[in-house]
């Protein structure tokens, strides 16, 4: 028997007269202390903690009116997350009760209260219901504030988050949400998505027999393509023939290096040989820009006529 079955129990043996029943909360050392969102009715001061039959010093009280949740990140929720977080707080229970004057309040009665305490309807939000949560239903409500606090980011998935009606006149309390079972349920939601996880993890396990040294890179070197080209011209040079000088110069010796005149002019055969286009280019005479027409001269005219002397 977990916490809040342990509690159901004793409070509705207690309400049916037992004098026996209560809770022993040593039992469930685990599972305290416990974090209560309650509504504001000064009629539930004289029912908690007793109701659940939990120690003060492990009850964490929080209230607001019509003990509602707005949204997943709002406030509230912030503070039952640091409720967990920080107090240690082990199971969250959001528990409304009977004749809930916020269910009964109209949209009307809400703006006439507002209008006795000094404050105009222009001061307030265009839609009022929603800006302060009015419900209809108390437990809907509860149910509501559960599957929004279930579903936030901020409350652990380790959290059970439960339900509860309080009668205000017995005290007798009714589970409306059982938290342990949504939790179980969204724990096997949780094991399907790892499941799904873990078969693509499989399917993906190919991938991890690749053996990045079997890739075959080519064994070039940096820069020894470079070094190689230097060596080829280098070669290429070395067998280039001598031609014979121009008259008036001393043709080369045996043994000696080919002139300069004769290296250039076999350079540019072996690039038009290997490398048409660049032969091309060079061997293209270049052309002289096209010269830019002058414009014709400006005639100045006399800005008054010339008269004739007299």
């Amino acid at each position: 028997m977990r916490l809040f079955e342990a509690i159901l129990e004793a409070n509705n043996r207690a309400v049916a007269g037992d004098p026996e029943a209560g809770l022993h909360p040593d039992d469930f050392a685990d599972e305290l202390p416990v974090v209560a969102l309650t509504c504001i009715d000064a009629r539930l001061n004289k029912l908690f903690p007793a109701v659940l039959g939990v120690p003060e010093e492990k009850f964490i009280w929080l209230r607001n009116s019509g003990n509602i949740i707005f949204d997943p990140m709002s406030s509230m929720t912030r503070t039952l997350a640091m409720a967990c977080a920080i107090k240690g707080g082990r199971e969250i229970a959001i528990i409304g009760h009977t004749d809930c004057l916020v269910c009964k309040t109209t949209t009307m009665q809400l703006l006439e209260r507002f209008k006795e305490l000094g404050v105009e309807r222009q001061m307030l939000p265009d839609n009022i219901n929603e800006f302060f949560g009015m419900f209809s239903s108390e437990r809907q409500n509860v149910i509501k504030a559960c599957d929004i606090v279930r579903h936030s980011p901020l409350i652990g998935p380790k959290v059970p988050v439960h339900g509860l009606m309080v009668d205000v006149q017995t005290g007798k309390l009714e589970w409306v949400v059982n938290g342990y079972q949504t939790f179980a349920t969204m724990s096997s939601q949780w094991n399907e998505v790892v499941k799904s996880a873990g078969e693509t993890v499989d399917k993906l396990k190919s991938l991890t027999d690749f053996n990045i040294g079997e890739m075959k890179f080519p064994e070039t070197k940096i820069g020894e393509t470079v070094t190689k080209a230097e060596d080829w011209l280098s070669q290429k040079i070395g067998q280039l023939e001598v031609k014979p000088a121009p008259s008036g110069m001393s043709s080369p010796t045996a043994g000696s290096s080919p002139s300069a005149i004769n290296i250039a002019e076999r350079i540019v055969d072996l690039a038009q040989k290997h490398w048409p286009k660049a032969g091309e280019a060079a061997a293209r005479p270049t052309q002289p820009p096209p010269k830019i027409p002058l414009p014709p001269p400006i005639r100045v005219k006399a800005m008054f006529p010339v008269r004739p002397k007299r």
